[in-house]
Protein backbone atom coordinates (compact mmCIF):
# COMPACT_ATOMS: atom_id res chain seq x y z
CA UNK A 1 0.00 0.00 0.00
CA UNK A 2 1.45 3.18 -1.10
CA UNK A 3 0.55 6.78 -1.22
CA UNK A 4 -2.06 8.49 1.23
CA UNK A 5 -3.72 5.36 1.93
CA UNK A 6 -0.50 4.33 3.78
CA UNK A 7 -0.01 7.74 6.21
CA UNK A 8 -3.61 7.27 7.69
CA UNK A 9 -4.28 3.47 8.31
CA UNK A 10 -7.44 3.58 10.32
CA UNK A 11 -7.61 -0.19 12.20
CA UNK A 12 -7.70 -0.40 15.78
CA UNK A 13 -4.69 -2.42 15.60
CA UNK A 14 -2.75 0.85 14.62
CA UNK A 15 -4.67 3.18 16.80
CA UNK A 16 -3.87 0.86 20.08
CA UNK A 17 -0.62 0.74 19.19
CA UNK A 18 -0.44 4.84 18.61
CA UNK A 19 -2.10 5.06 21.78
CA UNK A 20 0.09 2.84 23.66
CA UNK A 21 3.33 5.04 22.48
CA UNK A 22 1.45 8.43 23.59
CA UNK A 23 1.66 6.74 26.99
CA UNK A 24 5.02 6.03 26.94
CA UNK A 25 6.26 9.40 25.77
CA UNK A 26 3.74 10.98 28.56
CA UNK A 27 5.55 9.14 31.52
CA UNK A 28 9.04 9.92 30.27
CA UNK A 29 7.95 13.58 29.65
CA UNK A 30 7.14 13.47 33.60
CA UNK A 31 3.45 11.91 34.14
CA UNK A 32 3.35 9.81 36.83
CA UNK A 33 -0.40 9.62 37.94
CA UNK A 34 -0.74 5.94 37.24
CA UNK A 35 -4.99 6.58 37.27
CA UNK A 36 -4.22 9.04 34.63
CA UNK A 37 -2.12 6.91 32.57
CA UNK A 38 -4.73 4.47 32.13
CA UNK A 39 -7.53 6.76 31.42
CA UNK A 40 -5.35 7.88 28.57
CA UNK A 41 -4.86 3.89 27.50
CA UNK A 42 -8.25 3.95 27.01
CA UNK A 43 -9.91 6.45 26.00
CA UNK A 44 -9.92 6.83 21.89
CA UNK A 45 -7.94 9.91 21.21
CA UNK A 46 -8.73 9.77 17.54
CA UNK A 47 -12.68 8.94 17.86
CA UNK A 48 -12.44 12.91 19.16
CA UNK A 49 -10.33 14.56 16.36
CA UNK A 50 -11.45 15.89 13.42
CA UNK A 51 -12.79 13.81 10.56
CA UNK A 52 -9.59 13.34 8.26
CA UNK A 53 -6.92 14.20 10.81
CA UNK A 54 -7.27 10.64 13.27
CA UNK A 55 -4.55 9.57 12.07
CA UNK A 56 -2.28 12.51 13.71
CA UNK A 57 -4.63 12.29 17.15
CA UNK A 58 -1.81 10.13 19.36
CA UNK A 59 1.47 12.30 17.99
CA UNK A 60 2.02 15.36 20.58
CA UNK A 61 0.55 18.56 18.51
CA UNK A 62 -2.65 20.32 19.08
CA UNK A 63 -5.36 19.69 16.20
CA UNK A 64 -7.86 22.01 15.12
CA UNK A 65 -11.46 21.79 15.65
CA UNK A 66 -14.38 24.52 14.12
CA UNK A 67 -14.78 28.09 14.55
CA UNK A 68 -10.91 28.42 15.43
CA UNK A 69 -11.15 26.27 18.46
CA UNK A 70 -7.99 23.30 19.33
CA UNK A 71 -7.54 19.72 20.57
CA UNK A 72 -5.04 20.37 22.88
CA UNK A 73 -1.67 18.34 22.65
CA UNK A 74 -1.59 14.91 24.78
CA UNK A 75 1.11 16.32 27.21
CA UNK A 76 -0.83 19.54 27.80
CA UNK A 77 -4.40 17.92 28.77
CA UNK A 78 -2.13 15.41 30.76
CA UNK A 79 -0.03 18.45 33.26
CA UNK A 80 -3.38 19.81 33.83
CA UNK A 81 -5.29 16.88 34.69
CA UNK A 82 -2.04 15.43 36.76
CA UNK A 83 -2.34 18.77 38.63
CA UNK A 84 -5.79 18.11 39.79
CA UNK A 85 -4.80 14.70 41.89
CA UNK A 86 -7.87 13.52 41.32
CA UNK A 87 -8.86 10.58 43.31
CA UNK A 88 -12.53 9.47 42.11
CA UNK A 89 -14.19 12.26 44.32
CA UNK A 90 -16.56 15.39 42.49
CA UNK A 91 -17.99 17.35 40.96
CA UNK A 92 -15.80 18.65 38.81
CA UNK A 93 -16.16 21.47 36.43
CA UNK A 94 -14.77 22.02 32.99
CA UNK A 95 -14.52 25.29 31.22
CA UNK A 96 -14.05 25.32 27.40
CA UNK A 97 -15.87 21.42 26.38
CA UNK A 98 -14.05 21.83 22.59
CA UNK A 99 -14.10 17.73 21.35
CA UNK A 100 -15.00 16.18 24.79
CA UNK A 101 -11.86 14.33 25.22
CA UNK A 102 -10.57 16.11 28.08
CA UNK A 103 -14.47 15.43 29.33
CA UNK A 104 -14.03 11.92 28.20
CA UNK A 105 -10.91 11.55 30.81
CA UNK A 106 -12.53 13.21 33.59
CA UNK A 107 -15.34 11.15 33.68
CA UNK A 108 -13.01 8.10 33.57
CA UNK A 109 -10.90 10.15 36.73
CA UNK A 110 -14.07 11.97 38.40
CA UNK A 111 -17.39 12.74 38.34
CA UNK A 112 -19.57 13.98 37.92
CA UNK A 113 -18.53 15.69 35.30
CA UNK A 114 -19.98 19.32 34.29
CA UNK A 115 -18.50 20.94 31.30
CA UNK A 116 -19.32 24.09 29.49
CA UNK A 117 -18.94 25.02 25.97
CA UNK A 118 -19.78 28.43 24.40
CA UNK A 119 -20.31 26.76 20.56
CA UNK A 120 -23.43 25.33 20.51
CA UNK A 121 -21.80 23.03 17.71
CA UNK A 122 -18.97 21.88 19.81
CA UNK A 123 -21.30 20.94 22.68
CA UNK A 124 -23.33 19.01 20.37
CA UNK A 125 -20.94 17.22 18.79
CA UNK A 126 -19.18 16.00 22.15
CA UNK A 127 -22.07 14.90 23.41
CA UNK A 128 -23.07 12.57 20.33
CA UNK A 129 -19.19 11.45 20.73
CA UNK A 130 -19.16 10.39 24.41
CA UNK A 131 -23.05 9.14 24.07
CA UNK A 132 -21.20 6.45 21.05
CA UNK A 133 -18.55 5.42 23.46
CA UNK A 134 -20.71 4.75 26.45
CA UNK A 135 -19.58 7.48 28.59
CA UNK A 136 -21.83 8.85 31.53
CA UNK A 137 -21.93 11.26 34.61
CA UNK A 138 -20.87 14.11 31.75
CA UNK A 139 -23.78 16.82 32.07
CA UNK A 140 -22.85 19.86 29.11
CA UNK A 141 -24.07 23.14 29.23
CA UNK A 142 -23.93 25.87 26.34
CA UNK A 143 -22.98 29.34 27.54
CA UNK A 144 -20.20 31.72 29.26
CA UNK A 145 -17.73 29.05 30.76
CA UNK A 146 -16.11 32.23 32.83
CA UNK A 147 -18.55 32.46 34.73
CA UNK A 148 -19.15 28.49 36.03
CA UNK A 149 -21.67 26.65 36.74
CA UNK A 150 -23.52 28.08 40.18
CA UNK A 151 -26.00 25.16 40.39
CA UNK A 152 -23.91 22.33 41.19
CA UNK A 153 -20.94 24.52 43.14
CA UNK A 154 -18.38 23.94 45.30
CA UNK A 155 -16.28 22.05 42.59
CA UNK A 156 -13.55 19.24 43.77
CA UNK A 157 -11.67 20.39 41.18
CA UNK A 158 -11.73 23.19 37.55
CA UNK A 159 -9.90 22.84 34.51
CA UNK A 160 -9.78 25.87 32.13
CA UNK A 161 -9.44 24.83 28.73
CA UNK A 162 -9.01 28.56 27.66
CA UNK A 163 -6.88 31.28 28.05
CA UNK A 164 -7.52 34.38 30.10
CA UNK A 165 -6.38 37.78 31.51
CA UNK A 166 -6.13 36.13 34.53
CA UNK A 167 -7.80 33.49 37.25
CA UNK A 168 -12.07 34.07 36.86
CA UNK A 169 -12.91 35.31 39.74
CA UNK A 170 -16.60 33.39 39.98
CA UNK A 171 -14.40 29.97 39.08
CA UNK A 172 -12.29 30.55 42.35
CA UNK A 173 -15.39 31.28 44.09
CA UNK A 174 -17.15 28.27 43.08
CA UNK A 175 -14.28 25.89 43.73
CA UNK A 176 -14.36 23.75 47.07
CA UNK A 177 -12.62 24.47 50.34
CA UNK A 178 -9.38 22.07 49.82
CA UNK A 179 -9.99 22.02 45.82
CA UNK A 180 -8.07 22.81 42.61
CA UNK A 181 -8.34 24.38 40.23
CA UNK A 182 -5.65 25.04 36.49
CA UNK A 183 -6.14 27.23 34.20
CA UNK A 184 -3.89 29.36 31.56
CA UNK A 185 -3.53 32.76 32.12
CA UNK A 186 -1.80 35.82 30.57
CA UNK A 187 -2.09 37.34 27.05
CA UNK A 188 -3.78 36.42 23.65
CA UNK A 189 -0.56 34.85 22.28
CA UNK A 190 1.24 33.24 24.83
CA UNK A 191 -0.16 31.86 29.06
CA UNK A 192 1.25 30.27 31.67
CA UNK A 193 -0.77 27.30 33.18
CA UNK A 194 -1.52 28.18 37.00
CA UNK A 195 -2.52 25.77 39.56
CA UNK A 196 -4.85 27.48 42.19
CA UNK A 197 -5.34 25.71 46.16
CA UNK A 198 -8.57 26.81 48.03
CA UNK A 199 -7.89 27.14 51.85
CA UNK A 200 -10.70 28.13 53.52
CA UNK A 201 -10.79 32.23 52.30
CA UNK A 202 -7.55 31.69 50.98
CA UNK A 203 -5.85 30.51 48.32
CA UNK A 204 -2.00 29.47 46.71
CA UNK A 205 -1.05 29.64 43.34
CA UNK A 206 1.76 27.74 41.82
CA UNK A 207 3.17 27.99 38.00
CA UNK A 208 3.48 24.86 35.94
CA UNK A 209 4.79 26.32 32.64
CA UNK A 210 3.98 27.82 29.66
CA UNK A 211 1.44 26.78 27.06
CA UNK A 212 -0.56 28.54 24.47
CA UNK A 213 -4.46 27.69 24.64
CA UNK A 214 -7.44 29.86 22.63
CA UNK A 215 -8.82 32.81 24.58
CA UNK A 216 -11.73 32.30 26.99
CA UNK A 217 -14.45 34.54 25.79
CA UNK A 218 -16.79 35.64 28.32
CA UNK A 219 -17.48 38.24 31.24
CA UNK A 220 -14.99 37.30 33.61
CA UNK A 221 -12.48 36.50 30.44
CA UNK A 222 -11.71 38.25 27.30
CA UNK A 223 -14.87 40.04 25.94
CA UNK A 224 -14.52 39.68 22.32
CA UNK A 225 -12.70 37.14 20.36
Amino acid sequence: MTGRAAERPRSRVHFGAARRKMVSLLVQKGITDARLLEAMASVPRHVFAPEGLEWKAYEEIALPLVRGQTLSSPLTVARMLQALELDGGGPILEVGTGSGYQSALLAALAGPVFTIERIAELAETARERLRSLGIERVNFRVGDGSLGWREFAPYRAIVVSAGSPAIPEPLVAQLADGGRLVAPVGERDAQEILLVRRDGDRTQTARLGGALFVPLIGRAGWRTA
